[in-house]
């Protein structure tokens, strides 16, 4: 590739994720004290920390080719990727954080001794976020009026502080919330990580081979961190008894031992499962049951 591709990765409550993302994807992102140009094991990619709410901007102008941000800051910046002529396009979903695989939540929450139990009862009240283009749509598709104040940060402490009467804000386990004593009255936005890349730098031949690898290889990081390997010797005749336990991508691989009444036995299976399914196989007669993690399934 004669020019760099130019990646950004999201700064903040993000960075640390997506960096382990990239390693397991076979990317060693090495980040720099002092600036936002971390070393990245690809001469082909130049990597640069951003914070995620300036990230759509970066895209749109061309500065950036490929990015990592939230759908949800998407929204709030106004780039709507479901434009045919939008400059930013929307590559792939991956749901990953800090905490947990799974999607978070804007939320609408309200001290936990107040007497607002809907939106409703907020008319006239103070809001305080940092989404606030989100919120904003939000109340005025609900036909409620309310001031929106624009939060800089601790936002869950406003209300605690009486400097709000509810807040919107981010979470995943709610753990912030309620150690805040706050109660949760609705849900206003689902969110999540998006790969999100510069037209023109998809309509570059070399540029789009590189952007199809990364997308290709995180999601296939993403896809192994909920799957495990596992390999066994099995008695050839619990054979069928032993399959039917072993959910697969496709199908176990089955191999012959030398001793004809043995076979091996290799599979991958949901993580979830293992628990209660390396127990089973050991009544069946399973033997040298090995559990292996994965780096990418693809």
């Amino acid at each position: 590739m004669s020019e760099q591709l130019k990646l950004g990765i999201p700064k903040g409550s993000l960075e640390d994720a997506t960096i382990t993302l990239f390693d397991r994807a076979g990317w060693k992102i090495h980040k720099h004290a002092r600036n936002y140009f971390p070393e990245i094991n690809d001469a082909e990619i130049a990597a640069r920390l951003c914070r995620v709410q300036e990230i759509p901007s970066y895209l749109q102008d061309g500065i950036l080719d490929l990015a990592l941000t939230g759908k949800d800051w998407m929204m709030e910046m106004g780039v709507n990727t479901d434009d045919p002529n939008s400059q930013v396009v929307h590559i792939a979903d991956l749901i990953y954080s800090k905490v947990s695989n799974r999607a978070a939540r804007w939320v609408l929450a309200v001290a936990g001794d107040s007497p607002f139990q809907s939106p409703q009862d907020l008319k006239g009240k103070r809001i305080a976020t940092e989404l606030e283009g989100v919120t904003k749509s939000y109340f005025e598709k609900l036909g409620i009026p309310v001031q929106i104040n624009y939060s800089w940060g601790a936002t869950e402490a406003k209300v605690v502080e009486g400097l709000a009467d509810a807040i919107v804000e981010v979470t995943e386990t709610e753990t912030t919330i309620k150690a805040h004593g706050l109660r949760i009255i609705d849900e206003v936005f689902v969110t999540n990580t998006v790969l999100v890349a510069n037209r023109d730098a998809l309509n570059n031949p070399a540029k789009r081979k590189k952007i199809e690898q990364i997308t290709l290889l995180l999601q296939g990081a993403l896809k192994a961190e909920s799957l495990v390997g596992l390999k066994m010797n099995a008695p050839a005749d619990k054979l069928e008894s032993i399959l039917e336990l072993l959910p697969a991508l496709n199908s176990p691989t089955i191999s012959s031992l030398r001793d004809s009444t043995w076979l091996s036995l290799e599979t991958v299976v949901d993580i979830s499962l293992v628990r209660d399914l390396i127990p089973q196989l050991k009544n069946l007669g399973a033997e040298g049951i090995l559990e292996y993690s994965l780096n990418k399934v693809i």
